[in-house]
């Protein structure tokens, strides 16, 4: 098995109120801030509640040698919401980028990594979330970037 968790992509922090964190990281000289660019429709679009996904809002910054990405969950169930309400504002998970995410993601699931969620779209690209809160502390994500 390839290590599919060697070329940090993201970190993504779930927060309470976007907007009230972004003003404070633009505060202290975070700039450069986007929407998350949400691209062409996934072929594959398996998460907990779409309602859920739909509603969350993010914002983007990119650093020297990562994206900070913040998230705000909406009310509805989802993994993110959870972590918020039980850990507080935080780290909700790594994002790792991968040449091949569905080669990628059958190797964590021979690893026995169990999949939160994932999508892909008919160019290869797409994203898929490892349920590893208990064992890595954190949730780790495969993700296929579309580049320029």
């Amino acid at each position: 098995m390839t290590n599919m968790f060697r070329s940090l992509h993201h970190v993504c922090v779930v927060v309470h109120d976007l907007e009230k964190s972004l003003a404070y990281y633009k505060s202290i000289g975070f700039d450069g801030w986007f929407d998350y660019p949400k691209g062409t429709a996934y072929e594959v679009f398996n998460v907990p509640d779409v309602a859920a996904s739909k509603a969350m809002k993010y914002k983007c910054c990119d650093l020297d040698n990562f994206q900070l990405q913040l998230c705000q969950p909406g009310p509805e169930d989802s993994p993110q919401r959870r972590h918020l309400d039980r850990f507080g504002e935080s780290v909700y998970h790594l994002g790792f980028e991968v040449a091949d995410l569905l080669g990628s993601k059958a190797d964590g699931e021979q690893a026995g990594l169990k999949v939160i969620a994932n999508g892909h779209r008919e160019d290869g690209t797409g994203f898929c979330y490892f349920d590893t809160k208990e064992g890595a502390g954190v949730v780790l994500e495969l993700r296929k970037t579309q580049h320029q």
